[in-house]
């Protein structure tokens, strides 16, 4: 076909229709019965070639697809009205509106002009469709949903829609849809009573997985407002300045702490609880989800499983699945998902993730030209929900060949040979190795098989060797392996998944929980003790320094001492008036008082260094603010390296923040009076002058040296209490800090151990119902999944999640099958005890 020019191209695109093909695809899940009904509404609409090769770009997630945000501003105003019925009916098609889904619907009505509400009246009037994200939706009001959206519409493409609803409907699927290629997989009554246990057992547990994680939701919500509430609590912890200093830097830390707590644990259980919501559609299907390196064979497993996609298998496909490909049939999903590792595709790794919670058994496609550690890595996810796990080991080898293709056939059993030239022996080591130290056990099956053989025996040209090309590619025994997991296992498959592996969901915050509580109250439990040291060692620096100050002052007397005795020989002839002046100039060449007033502040500077030196050695020792630094609340040593500078910076500010270095202040020194000194003098004229200058020197000398006394006394006297005033303030200002952020610390701690057991008792609520599935599946038995029967059963479990499973039954158990078995298959460390009365 000619290529045509933008003009042409944008005049014959339908718009409309290509809408409705990106709604199809904004779950990120296309299922085969989608994709087929997208193709039959083209041919019944009657829908050009131009837009049927977009449809395929789109599908296949071509790099030059047109966006849905393109399609919806070329949608004619006219036409839009009907358009979005028409993707609200289509959206909600599998009885599930999911919300990404719903993201794409709002914003296309946001490029119309459409306003939500608008949105909400069309679902309101479609009967109870207003309550779209309920967990009660019904599957058979979904149907009438989609019919009364699109109720009168005119054109061609709505009259197809509806037609087509009703061949999608979830109580039809599966009925018009061809049988799988390998009868054997699913064939039988054993199979059918199988899958009905599955879905009856998967409806009672979903029951019980949504109520905890309600519970573990809730109390992770309240455990957010109470931080809050410390946090306030925090800010008030002091008075003054300190407020804007100290305590709003610790402050600040809580804050990223309960941030962190809003934006990532919430978020993960608001993720889990949407992963709820999604199985919930699923509840009636067994999911096998095939996961894997890029080209490492997914693809062609989907395909020689399903029969379908061979057209997308090919020469030159880098990746044939940019969305996880569902295929639905009989009560089994099989999904294909997008290649791990591939360029670029940290988004399609993402969307594989995005099926693990779904999924009940896990395929994993490795190929032995490549199997290297970083192809397990991605194990630890599968492993964090504890899913079961099937190795797939994909022999590559080129059998497009003929010459190659014959040797094959010749003794295709030398391929899976353990030793020998070709053997397998180091490949399946190496998966153990891997597999072991990134799944934590080695409860999981390897099967080897060819898959090219295998694909080939679905080929027209090798028709006549197809029975032995699928023989040779020992794909029945993964098929096998599949029917095993279903009929033998699939009751306790669907049970690990909806209440085994939910509690995943709770143990992580859990975890995290129970660390930070023991953090917090290991935290005041050592901060009370070097409390007690700080206080003994205020004491004693407050001691030292004031008898060190009082030692300075009297140094500093006994030189204005040592001056008296010169200073009356030189004035004793002087007037009072004169001798005063004289002595007090004497004085301030000397800094008298200047040196008594640098005592006292080198005395408060010496105090104030050795409480800072206190306070940062027991920081340095408990590393509070470093731990309050890292906001994820993720402890690890590397947080010490933030601490010194962080704790010093602040401490170092308490004092001045809290306005405890006002100084001690006293009044100048007065002035020494000689009053009489001289009187003394002039009344004695009948001495001789050597008389009147020693008695004047005398009596200059005794009464300087008494008035210096007295002044030292009193010096001392106010020295020393308003040393200590200093000193106490100081220490009260950092006793009401210490004691404040003490009761702060253990009012979180306090708050973290309340959450951590409402956690416990919902993890502990998830896990006794798994127990008892276990317990009935080990013992053949089946009966109804309530707490009556579980308390009748299970008398405690106590599980490390992913690794063991210690349970703790009210009587002895007569299993019928092994422990070994019941490990191997729940993939777990698995005891059992009855427990004494």
């Amino acid at each position: 076909m000619a290529v045509k020019d933008s003009s042409e191209y944008c005049e014959t695109l339908n718009y409309s229709f290509l809408l409705l093909v990106h709604i199809i695809c904004a779950d990120q899940q296309i299922h085969s019965q989608e994709s087929r009904a997208l193709r039959d509404l083209a041919q019944q609409a009657h829908i050009n070639e131009l837009t049927l090769q977009e449809m395929e770009k789109i599908l296949g997630q071509d790099a030059t697809h047109l966006s849905w945000e393109e399609c919806a501003r070329n949608v004619p105003v006219g036409q839009r009205s009907e358009v979005l019925k028409q993707i609200l009916a289509i959206a909600y098609i599998d009885g599930y509106f999911s919300p990404l889904e719903r993201e794409v619907v709002d914003q296309i009505a946001t490029i119309w002009g459409i306003h939500g509400s608008e949105i909400q009246r069309m679902l309101e009037a479609a009967q109870g469709f207003g309550q779209w994200s309920s967990d009660t939706d019904d599957d058979e009001d979904s149907l009438s949903v989609g019919a009364k959206l699109l109720k009168g519409a005119e054109s061609v493409l709505s009259r197809s829609l509806i037609t087509k609803l009703a061949e999608l409907a979830p109580e039809n699927i599966g009925q018009r849809i061809e049988r799988l290629q390998r009868e054997i997989l699913l064939a039988g009554p054993e199979y059918d009573e199988a899958i009905q246990k599955c879905a009856s057992i998967a409806q009672e547990d979903y029951k019980y997985s949504h109520h905890a994680l309600e519970r573990s939701y809730n109390a992770l919500r309240t455990l957010a407002g109470r931080l809050q509430e410390s946090i306030y609590t925090i800010e008030r912890t002091t008075t003054g300045q300190g407020k804007y200093k100290a305590a709003k830097e610790v402050s600040e830390k809580l804050e990223q702490t309960r941030r962190n707590l809003l934006g990532e644990i919430l978020r993960d259980l608001e993720n889990m609880r949407e992963a709820i919501r999604a199985k919930k559609r699923a509840l009636n299907y067994f999911s096998i989800a095939f996961l894997g390196k890029t080209k490492a064979g997914k693809s062609t497993l989907h395909a020689v499983v399903t029969g379908e996609g061979w057209e997308s298998i090919g020469i030159g496909k880098q990746r044939t699945t940019r969305y996880n490909r569902v295929y639905e049939w009989k009560n089994i999903r099989i999904i294909d998902t997008p290649g791990i590792g591939a360029p670029g595709g940290k988004t399609d790794e993402e969307i594989a993730q995005s099926i693990i919670e779904e999924a009940d058994v896990i395929c994993y496609v490795v190929t032995d030209d490549s199997i290297q550690e970083t192809e397990f890595e991605f194990l630890k996810a599968l492993k964090g929900k504890t899913k079961p796990l099937i190795i797939l080991l994909n022999i590559q080898y080129n059998l497009r060949d003929s010459r190659r293709l014959e040797h094959f056939l010749k003794n295709p059993d030398r391929w899976f040979a353990l030793d020998g030239k070709n053997g397998i022996s180091g490949h399946l080591n190496r998966i153990q190795r891997y597999a072991k130290q990134h799944y934590a056990n080695d409860y999981l099956s390897i099967v080897p098989v060819m898959l090219l053989a295998a694909q080939l025996s679905s080929e027209p040209k090798h028709q006549q060797q197809s029975q032995r090309l699928f023989k040779a590619s020992r794909i029945q025994d993964f098929l096998d392996s599949i029917r095993e997991s279903i009929i033998d296992y699939g009751a306790i498959r669907r049970s690990q998944t909806l209440l085994g592996s939910t509690v995943g969901a709770i143990d992580m915050p859990y975890q995290w929980i129970t660390g930070q509580a023991s953090v917090y109250d290991n935290l005041a439990t050592q901060l009370q003790e070097k409390h007690k040291d700080f206080s003994r060692k205020v004491q004693r620096a407050q001691q030292d320094h004031q008898e060190n100050l009082q030692q300075k002052i009297r140094e500093t007397f006994q030189i204005a001492l040592n001056q008296v005795t010169p200073f009356a020989e030189e004035h004793w002839e002087a007037k009072e008036a004169h001798m005063s002046r004289a002595w007090n100039n004497l004085l301030k060449q000397n800094k008298f008082e200047e040196r008594i007033h640098t005592s006292v502040e080198q005395a408060c500077h010496a105090f104030q260094e050795e409480i800072q030196e206190a306070l940062e050695e027991i920081g340095n020792e408990l590393e509070i603010l470093a731990r309050l630094q890292s906001g994820n609340f993720k402890f690890t040593e590397q947080d010490s390296n933030f601490f010194d500078k962080d704790f010093i910076r602040i401490t170092g500010v308490i004092m001045l923040a809290l306005g405890v270095l006002g100084g001690l202040f006293f009044p100048p020194l007065a002035l020494i009076s000689i009053a009489g000194t001289a009187v003394g003098i002039i009344s004695n004229f009948f001495k001789s002058k050597d008389e009147k200058r020693r008695e004047a020197v005398n009596n200059i000398t005794s009464v300087l040296q008494e008035q210096l006394n007295e002044h030292q006394a009193k010096v001392l006297q106010q020295s020393r209490k308003s040393f200590e005033k200093y000193c106490q303030s100081a220490n009260d200002t950092i006793e009401a800090y210490f004691e404040e952020l003490i009761q702060g610390i253990q009012a979180i701690a306090s708050k973290l151990e309340t959450a951590q057991h409402e956690l416990n008792s919902s993890g502990n609520y998830l896990n006794r119902a798994y127990a008892k599935r276990i317990i009935d599946w080990a013992t053949d038995r089946t009966e109804p999944l309530t707490d009556t029967a579980i308390a009748k059963t299970i008398r405690k479990v106590d599980r490390e999640f992913g690794k063991s499973l210690n349970i703790r039954t009210t009587t002895a158990i007569s299993l019928s099958k092994s422990l070994d078995e019941i490990c191997t298959v729940l993939q777990e460390r698995v005891t059992l005890h009855p427990t004494k009365h």
